[in-house]
């Protein structure tokens, strides 16, 4: 005899069971390292911790030796191997690359998923980089007014540069090497993941403070604030394809 009247068959439950089982584990957010939210914690109490000493006057004698030592030291040569290097870093090729990706895989795929990362990585940086950057008041390296170094300087005159604090290229280039890793993922192993991650900004890093175009601490700022957007935006299931963990993978 059939089953109740109004029922599903019992293999039709099963299958919407393990259809919704899924989909729930699709949600759930995705493993970053080190895993956890104290690294990500440990990640906005530095930077507070840096900005709040940097408005007590500390660490400004690093930054001011670090510029003085940079402008000693520069040559011609040097000078246009860093910039060169430094455009690593802008973040309008670094926006137009990743969607570029992003669409080849959504025409792939015939869905927007693969969009949906370089949209939040657009607007959580320029939702948080330029408040911090005003708010701040920071001058560049090469102003030559009063309390250069200082953040919440509000002697700088309008039309000055005042938004050096953080570095919106280390940002930049943390936040959208991170999103280009992760859309490049079918193709990448780990290691080549890894590197994509951390050359690029370790050499805009570098050659940032090289070219004098930011104080040391705003770099470093700006590697902080990155990290911690980068690891949100990793977080989220994207629904990206995923490449099979191989030997070298693991």
């Amino acid at each position: 005899m059939g089953g109740p009247t109004g029922l599903a068959p019992r293999g039709y439950r099963g299958h919407v069971r393990n259809a919704i089982t899924e989909r729930v584990a699709a949600l759930r957010l995705q493993p970053v390292r080190p895993a956890g939210w104290w690294f990500d914690a440990l990640l906005v109490g530095l930077f507070a911790l840096l900005t709040g000493v940097l408005a007590a006057g500390g660490l400004l004698g690093l930054d001011t030796a670090t510029h003085d030592w940079v402008v000693s030291h520069q040559t011609q040569a040097t000078f246009w191997l860093a910039r060169v290097f430094n455009f690593l870093g802008q973040g309008t090729p670094l926006t137009l690359i990743s969607l570029a990706i992003a669409l080849f895989l959504a025409v792939r795929r015939r869905n927007i998923w693969p969009i949906l990362p370089v949209v939040a990585a657009f607007l959580i940086t320029g939702i948080v980089i330029m408040p911090l950057k005003i708010w701040t008041e920071r001058a560049a390296p090469g102003y030559e007014g009063p309390n250069a170094v200082d953040l919440f300087n509000s002697t700088i005159p309008a039309g000055e540069y005042d938004v050096s604090y953080p570095s919106g290229h280390l940002v930049n280039t943390v936040v959208w090497y991170g999103v280009i890793a992760l859309l490049l993922a079918p193709w990448l192993n780990r290691t080549a993941r890894l590197w994509l991650r951390i050359a690029p900004p370790a050499i805009v890093f570098v050659t940032t403070i090289y070219l004098d175009y930011h104080w040391l601490t705003d770099s470093v700022a700006g590697v902080l604030l990155g990290v911690f957007i980068s690891r949100l935006i990793d977080r989220v299931p994207w629904q990206l394809p995923s490449r099979e963990p191989q030997s070298s993978d693991r």
